[in-house]
């Protein structure tokens, strides 16, 4: 059956309609959750709140916002958390504050690059030295973790080899094959990482393009860790998540997501030492 003309106006009524509708779906369901138990008192949550500073740097010439998450306690190393395509640094934050907590000064940063990922591993890299010389933030870092989520877990992987950077985990990390190039570009790059690595995975599902990455176990020469999450969606891996991503890649589980938490943990013992 041929598909049905429609005039520009009428196009234009519809997708407002569809976007009021949609925006008064997502108000109402918010307004009818619950609110979760707190179990910090509100004054130490507003302390954490405080602790935590957006700033702007100059990165391989791109102008990056990231938000600094000081460590508590004594210094014991860096993480750099990226996060996936079309996403943001927000999305991690959980992951961010929980490092903080373990005594990891850990920075999300807005990758600066959309669709090249070789640019956004050139500005991490560029922050990682940032970090190791001193001054911007802090005392200079001489171990640093880097930890990137879908998208951002192959640019993460591309920066990896950094001289500074001890640890990469891959949070159900995505892989491509760029035009003009034979090889997967997250393939290539794995088979050449010296740097330890760690990979927590869900099953294939169309937002890990069919789990692309996991090949990557059986490259990395010096793999510490794969862990496939039974049941998991692409949105267990991010803290917090969103009803965006929730309805595009699967529901979340607290379970699931407390297994990645105690994997970003475990990793940040293991180099952070």
């Amino acid at each position: 059956m041929a598909p049905m003309k429609r005039s520009a106006g009428g196009l234009s009524l519809i997708l407002t309609i569809l976007i009021s509708v949609t925006a008064a779906l997502c108000a109402m369901a918010v307004a009818a959750a619950p609110a979760a138990p707190s179990q910090v008192q509100p004054s130490v949550q507003a302390q954490v709140a405080t602790q935590v500073k957006t700033q702007v740097h100059e990165l391989d010439g791109h102008r990056v916002t990231l938000d600094v998450y000081p460590a508590a306690g004594p210094l014991r190393g860096a993480a750099i958390l990226s996060h996936g395509f079309t996403r943001s640094r927000r999305t991690l934050a959980g992951h961010a504050q929980a490092l903080a907590d373990a005594g990891v000064l850990t920075l999300t940063p807005d990758l600066p690059c959309t669709f090249d990922f070789r640019c956004n591993a050139r500005a991490l890299a560029a922050l990682v030295g940032v970090l190791r010389a001193g001054g911007t933030f802090g005392a200079p870092v001489e171990r640093v973790m880097l930890v990137g989520f879908s998208a951002g877990g192959l640019s993460s992987l591309l920066a990896a080899h950094t001289p500074g950077v001890v640890g990469y985990v891959g949070l159900d990390p995505f892989d491509r094959t760029l035009p003009g190039e034979a090889e997967r570009l997250g393939q290539a790059a794995a088979t050449r990482l010296r740097t330890e690595a760690m990979l927590l995975r869900a099953p294939p599902s169309r937002c890990n393009a069919e789990a692309v990455a996991a090949p990557w176990a059986t490259a990395l020469p010096a793999l510490w860790r794969d862990e496939l999450i039974a049941g998991a969606s692409h949105c267990d891996f991010e803290s917090p998540t969103d009803w965006m991503c929730r309805l595009a890649c699967g529901d979340t589980d607290p379970t699931r997501q407390q297994r990645v938490r105690q994997g970003l943990l475990e990793a940040a013992a293991r180099w952070m030492r």
